[in-house]
Order: C-alpha cells, then structure tokens, then sequence
C-alpha cells in the first residue's frame, strides 16, 4: 500500500459526539482482545492450519511439532476468545474456524510476512 492512497478507515475528531466515541471505545477494546488472541506464535499457527479446514487435536500437535498440553492451552485461548469452536466426534475432538475473521487476518498476515516478493 503506498502511502499517499486514500484511506479506507474513517476519520474521527474532537466533535464525534458521545455515542459514536462510545462506540468507538467498545470496538477499540473488541479489536484490542482479538489481536491480543492472536499475539503468540503458537496461536497464529493453530490459526493458520485451521483456516484450510477442521483439524483434531492430535493433528494440530503433529503439524506443530507440540505437546498435547500446549495446543490445547492455546486452544483454549483462542476459544475463549471466540476465534474456533470445538466439536466431539466419539474421543476425537475437532477444531475449526468459528467466523470468517481469522482468515481474513491470516490472509493479511501471509501477504505482509510469508509471501514471496516476485
């Protein structure tokens, strides 16, 4: 994105009035929790995998290289957070993406980080 491109993100200034600075506050702090969710490395990759699809536990912890302990401790967050949602299938338990939001985050996160300048 160059720097002179026209924003797409509204402008705000002292004569908001109440309502619409409360508002903004509750977003700030919805965003703020999201992101805080998807701060740790370990997370990010749960996410990461989750968005071509549900996956078990126990696939998470092979395709992350990771005790059982930590995935779901990091599973748990991102539940939490409201980010996956859990599904029992006799004594599997399957994970996947609860919204649209992740992805769209991890599609911008892969064009920022992870793709190749041609």
């Amino acid at each position: 994105m160059m720097l002179d491109e026209p924003t797409k993100l509204p402008v705000f200034d002292k004569n908001m009035c109440p309502e619409d600075m409360d508002r903004m506050v509750s977003n700030a702090e919805k965003a703020s929790n999201f992101l805080k969710a998807i701060s740790h490395e370990g997370r990010l990759m749960i996410l990461c995998h989750l968005t071509t699809g549900e996956k078990t536990v126990t696939e998470l912890e092979e395709l992350l290289s990771a005790r059982q302990a930590a995935v779901s401790q990091q599973l748990s967050r991102l539940r939490l957070e409201g980010l996956v949602t859990p599904r029992r299938d006799g004594k599997a338990i399957y994970y996947s993406l609860t919204d649209d939001r992740p992805k769209q985050i991890m599609e911008v996160v892969y064009d920022m980080f992870c793709r190749d300048d041609d």
